[in-house]
């Protein structure tokens, strides 16, 4: 019997039901029992699953994907991947400012859409600013349970994940309202969790939208437990000084570069004067 037969025979055994060899079935049950299974890998995004039709205007990958900001959005993308790429993926990373209003949550958001639709990138964005949290509503989706009820062992991580059909990416809302997240953050179960997290979804990216550095301190705790930090600066809103501080905050973390927004590209083309932007990122550190 030639080879192609023997695997043909073979595979028509294991579809009727008959007894795999021991080797088959040593990977079988690692491969099916979680207790087992060191690492989760995504399944590719579901065809037929809903598709959340967003209505925010600043989703920019999702809505006009091909537009100059959408572009710029790109060049983003392309240097974290290779930042992030290597002998080891470093696949978590943190958004934040220096101060409020500079967008960083739609920062991280349009990332991780860009992100996402690339067929070989999975994405899961977590909205970790319980201070303000609007990663659910830019998606429109209802604020239930998430990253909070995590950490407060009221929920489990893969419980919380939603599905959004745009590309591969899944999001966790920030969940209850906590009282104290700067004590919650600093606890041993958030480090713990996010090492779990890293280790269980190794094969996507895992982004993080955090409080800006200077009036909280979350972003600073959660930057030592991550790979990497993206830093947001809005063009005449955070100051020299603000900046300076925040980075001086995030000494010792990995800075991945910072994302110059609502940049004027030509003050005197009006075409572009009502539109937020994003800059290239640095690919050197801050």
């Amino acid at each position: 019997m030639s080879r192609i037969e023997k695997a043909m025979e073979r595979a028509a055994q294991l579809r009727q039901g008959a007894t795999a060899p021991p080797e088959t079935q040593r990977v079988q049950k690692t491969l099916s029992d979680p207790e087992i299974r060191p690492y989760h890998t995504p399944p590719p995004a579901d065809s037929t699953s809903e598709i959340i039709v967003p209505d925010s205007p600043f989703l920019i990958n999702f809505k006009d994907p091909y537009s100059p900001i959408g572009e710029e959005l790109r060049k983003l993308k392309a240097v974290l991947v290779k930042l992030t790429s290597g002998d080891t993926f470093q696949n978590t990373m943190l958004v934040t400012s220096a101060v409020q209003n500079e967008g960083k949550s739609l920062t991280a958001l349009n990332l991780a859409i860009s992100l996402a639709q690339e067929y070989d990138h999975t994405v899961l964005l977590i909205d970790a600013d319980f201070r303000r949290p609007t990663i659910h509503s830019h998606l429109g989706i209802e604020l239930k349970q998430g990253f909070a009820d995590c950490l407060l062992d009221e929920a489990e991580i893969g419980d919380v994940i939603i599905p959004t059909g745009i590309g591969r990416l899944s999001v966790i809302t920030a969940g209850r309202e906590v009282p104290n997240p700067v004590e919650l953050f600093a606890s041993q179960k958030t480090e713990s969790l996010i090492a779990e997290m890293k280790n269980r979804y190794h094969d996507r990216y895992i982004i993080f939208d955090t409080p800006p550095v200077l009036p909280f301190a979350e972003a600073r705790t959660l930057a030592h437990l991550v790979d990497g930090v993206l830093f947001v600066v809005k063009e005449q809103l955070a100051t020299q000084k603000n900046i300076k501080e925040a980075i001086d905050a995030l000494k010792g973390c990995r800075m991945l570069g910072m994302v110059y927004n609502d940049a004027v590209i030509n003050r005197h083309d009006e075409q572009y004067s009502n539109y937020q932007r994003y800059s290239r990122s640095e690919s050197s550190n801050v």
